[in-house]
């Protein structure tokens, strides 16, 4: 029988590798980006997600190390703002790459975390799947919800600032959508 700590199977450690890897990646990015933020409210942002992630990530290598339950477990990311989009799409200026690095602004800076975020999400959810070991596979797909809710987070933000615009369907189109199916029936069980 393999020691938990060697109980890994070949694609669950490139794929963890990976994980920890963007977890690294994006702590950094983080505290790049952290100087350069002007509105103090995607700078608290920033900063819990900065440490909740900055756990996480330590989490994640406790278990991965030694195969067995980290000494803190993973935890549940909760955001501060409500949930209210605002639909639809206006009329701005088309983007284009920026030319220097004094051109990085708010907008940047919370999109940079949005695909940083997006790209956790995946590389976890492929993990999770690959993983063999029970703890590390656990961990993993407990850390998604947290992904997806700090991402949300970021959208949210975006879209309140006009950064993230939400266009809609007319509403007979929408309708006619969610017409388009019906509750599956119970199978009969023999």
């Amino acid at each position: 029988m393999t020691s938990p700590q060697f109980n890994h199977g070949a694609h669950e450690m490139l794929d963890v590798h990976e994980v920890l890897c963007m977890s690294v990646s994006t702590l950094n990015k983080y505290t790049m980006l952290r100087p350069m933020v002007k509105d103090s409210e995607l700078l608290d942002i920033l900063n819990r997600q900065h440490t909740f992630i900055q756990q996480e990530y330590n989490t994640t290598l406790d278990c991965f190390k030694s195969g067995k339950d980290p000494a803190v477990p993973t935890k549940s990311y909760k955001m501060k703002q409500d949930n209210n989009f605002q639909y639809g799409i206006e009329s701005k200026d088309p983007t284009a790459p920026i030319e220097a690095d004094t051109e990085i602004n708010d907008q940047i800076i919370s999109t940079f975390m949005l695909g940083a975020l997006k790209s956790a999400a995946t590389f976890k959810t492929t993990a999770a799947l690959e993983a063999t070991n029970p703890v590390v596979r656990r961990v993993l797909a407990d850390s998604l919800p947290n992904c997806i809710e700090m991402a949300y987070e970021i959208s949210i933000y975006q879209n309140k600032h006009g950064y993230y615009q939400v266009p809609q369907l007319a509403e007979a189109d929408m309708q006619m959508i969610q017409q388009a199916y019906s509750p599956a029936r119970q199978a009969v069980t023999v």
